[in-house]
């Protein structure tokens, strides 16, 4: 049978970013793939933003991932020739009494360690955005976005110079502890194949819940439930009046952080995402919904034209919390955490994950 030194499941961000952590040459790494692409779920269907980090709860590990895994990124991407671009963040009080809001941001921030948000009054907002409409904003100015398809790739590259092997097509079907580490199962192109490997990091996302319960003693209390969280956006066809990210403030009663404007390097300007729980997973896009965001969008750019707003794709997230229930953290599961020596499990790795990959991998590595 086989031995491996570690064997990580999934090559979404998370999977790749522990591949390029972990590799080193005569150490056996393989990355194991259930699809036939890399990223083909959360880690390719998303905003493609790098988070400055001022949303989450302090002392989360959401904030604090976030804000060293911003700075990792951006030097990632600097060192690794990734497209990316510090564009900057608006973050808009529609109407007066939204102000609040924002002064509410600047305090999580500043306790999250983000210290850099610059308070606009309604000229300064119109100087900088002049199709935005709103009382009052803060500019995010570490805010950027990513091309999240290089980013996966220079990840692949760097694990594979130092001896990672990929596998596509590879669906790892059951985990089980062994004296000589974990005994692995699966299939590959349709083949079955046992394994054995030292370590094992369960980094398969959406599917992660499940590889974890396959595998026994590792106790069911200990693995959380999955929530599958749609986020569908809309194109914009024509040429986009914006040149920062425009984030309104969340209104009464929705999750998420409400239906903003993003743009891609190449300037091209969507909408969303929007907050959709599932009973299975889904990628449509109903176009009966542009109206639903025409309406959100018209609150902050009254000029907008309904027409150019095309479907254009959506994501899954991986959620840990069901509908009107508070945001759940990450779940790094060491086995500090769970018993099992060698095998971290990642659990709810949703926004904003991909700004966080590299400082979670070294979290993983840490606790290996």
């Amino acid at each position: 049978m086989d031995h491996l030194d570690t064997l990580i499941i999934g090559a979404g961000a998370l999977g790749l970013a522990c591949a390029a952590r972990l590799a080193r040459p005569g150490h056996d790494l393989l990355i194991a793939e259930a699809e036939t692409l890399i990223g083909s779920h959360t880690s390719s269907r998303n905003s493609e933003v790098i988070h400055a980090g001022i949303y989450y709860p302090p002392g989360s590990l959401k904030a604090e991932l976030c804000l060293e895994g911003r700075e990792r990124l951006y030097a990632w991407c600097a060192r690794h020739d990734v497209g990316h671009r510090r564009i900057g963040k608006l973050l808009v009080a529609v109407r007066e009494d939204e102000r609040g809001k924002l002064e509410a941001l600047v305090a999580n921030a500043e306790a999250c360690g983000v210290d850099e948000l610059q308070p606009l009054d309604r000229a300064q907002l119109r100087r900088l955005e002049p199709e935005v409409a709103a009382a009052a904003g803060l500019l995010s100015p570490n805010t950027g976005i990513i091309d999240s398809h290089a980013y996966l790739q220079s990840l692949l590259a760097a694990a594979e110079r130092q001896g990672a092997q990929l596998a596509l097509d590879t669906r790892i079907e059951r985990l089980e502890p062994h004296p000589d580490g974990w005994r692995v199962t699966g299939t590959s192109v349709g083949e079955p194949f046992q394994l054995l490997a030292d370590r094992v990091i369960n980094a398969a996302g959406l599917g992660a819940q499940a590889l974890a319960a396959t595998i026994p003693g590792l106790a069911a209390s200990a693995i959380p439930r999955l929530h599958l969280c749609q986020g569908r956006y809309f194109s914009y066809s024509g040429r986009s009046p914006f040149s920062h990210l425009i984030y309104p403030m969340p209104e009464a009663n929705t999750a998420g952080l409400g239906i903003h404007a993003t743009l891609d390097l190449a300037g091209q300007l969507r909408f969303g995402p929007d907050v959709h729980y599932l009973e299975r997973l889904d990628y449509g896009v109903d176009e009966a919904l542009r109206e639903p965001f025409a309406t959100a969008i018209r609150r902050y750019w009254p000029g907008l034209d309904a027409g150019r707003l095309v479907p254009g794709y959506s994501g899954v997230r991986p959620k840990l919390a069901g509908p009107g229930e508070p945001a759940a953290d990450f779940v790094i599961q060491t086995p500090a955490r769970h018993g099992l020596a060698g095998l971290v499990n990642l659990f709810g790795i949703e926004s904003p994950g991909l700004t966080a990959s590299l400082a979670i991998a070294e979290r993983v590595a840490m606790a290996l």
